[in-house]
């Protein structure tokens, strides 16, 4: 089988993508985005997705972006960190994967970019507080289906929800920078979560490549790595 190609920025969504791959074993290699001179808006990088966003996997059959789209693809293309189709379980862990896309990590959004959604500084502090509400309520339930170990969010085997949750968990604890408030020891759900997969050698070898520390996920540290742009 032809490697994939990561499309990715150190400490970006592209992260969530790369924890999957370290942990489904698959071959991969990456390709930096240096979103620090816009290669991400370049022509390039456009054709691979006009949204001009990370990540971008590229695969034999083609281009898939979407975070959440990429990991999909990826759990049902080798049979692993998913419930299968035919599966009882497939409904539950889709609408709460599509919860963390479109619910807990739009928002996130939002929160680490208040000018791309409002205007002048006191429209972005109000935004900013509605937002920081709403995601407070996202975690709350997460923490609730993390205390829960369903198979498909805190199981004995990683899934690619846990992926993308672990991911956004130490982004909400280090972002935007000088307003993150989240305590994650107040979400014991999540905590077990974050320090299980901590504990994964896949994790490790992702920390290593984008310079996320040891503790990247319960005591997360803005990332140092060796090339790119971190966020």
């Amino acid at each position: 089988m032809q490697p994939y190609t990561l499309h990715y920025a150190p400490d970006n969504a592209s992260l969530p993508v790369r924890l999957a791959l370290e942990e489904m074993d698959v071959p991969y290699q990456t390709c930096l985005v240096d979103r620090e001179r816009g290669a991400h808006k370049g022509a390039d990088y456009l054709k691979r997705n006009p949204r001009g966003l990370i990540p971008v996997l590229t695969t034999s059959h083609g281009d898939i972006f979407e975070t959440a789209a990429i990991l999909l693809w990826l759990g049902d293309t080798h049979g692993r960190m998913c419930p299968a189709p035919s599966s009882a379980q497939r409904g539950a862990f889709l609408k709460w994967l599509f919860y963390a896309s479109n619910g807990l990590h739009a928002d996130l959004q939002m929160l680490f970019h208040p000018e791309r959604h409002a205007g002048g500084p006191e429209e972005r502090d109000r935004s900013h507080e509605a937002v920081a509400g709403r995601v407070a309520d996202h975690l709350a339930l997460f923490d609730s289906a993390a205390s829960a170990r369903h198979a498909w969010i805190n199981g004995e085997e990683p899934s690619i929800l846990d992926c993308y949750m672990v991911s956004m968990l130490r982004w909400v604890a280090l972002y935007p920078k000088g307003r993150a408030r989240f305590d994650l020891g107040a979400h014991p759900g999540l905590e077990s979560l974050a320090r299980r997969m901590e504990d994964r050698d896949s994790a490790r070898r992702a920390a290593q490549a984008e310079g996320l520390g040891d503790a990247p996920f319960t005591a997360p540290d803005y990332p140092s790595p060796a090339a790119g742009d971190a966020r």
